[in-house]
């Protein structure tokens, strides 16, 4: 884990364990987004290594339905805190929350972000504010 550091409790209000908890759900982002893509077939083939099992409740349809609706509502609460964060520089910082080692030099340099450092690290923390009151 890069060194990432916590957010000002007495200005945020978010201690160190709810930062580390927002900032490890944000990385989940691209898995999510990428079970979003192929998480698309109710029809699968039984591994040797599972157990075949009752099926629950509900059919596989509203079971993937279901999954795909959690999946996208945590999805659009991420992307949502950072449109809230800044509009204008939002595809930054998400790109910034989701991804471990993306650093603002990074951004700045490969991404032409149109901001100072200043600016995205304030835009940035406000993000995790935002987050915090959505989650």
């Amino acid at each position: 884990m890069p060194n990432v550091r916590t957010l000002n409790k007495d200005k945020y209000k978010i201690s160190k364990h709810r930062f580390l908890e927002l900032y490890h759900f944000c990385l989940q982002y691209p898995e999510w987004k990428k079970e979003l893509t192929f998480l698309t077939d109710t029809v699968k083939a039984i591994g040797y290594s599972e157990e075949i099992k009752g099926t629950g409740t509900g059919s596989p349809t509203e079971r993937l339905a279901i999954k795909r609706a959690e999946l996208e509502e945590k999805c659009k609460m991420i992307e949502q805190a950072a449109i809230e964060a800044d509009a204008e520089i939002y595809p930054y910082i998400l790109k910034g929350v989701t991804e471990e080692y993306t650093s603002f030099r990074y951004l700045k340099q490969t991404m032409g972000i149109p901001c100072g450092k200043n600016m995205y690290y304030d835009r940035r923390r406000r993000f995790f504010w935002i987050l915090s009151r959505k989650k």
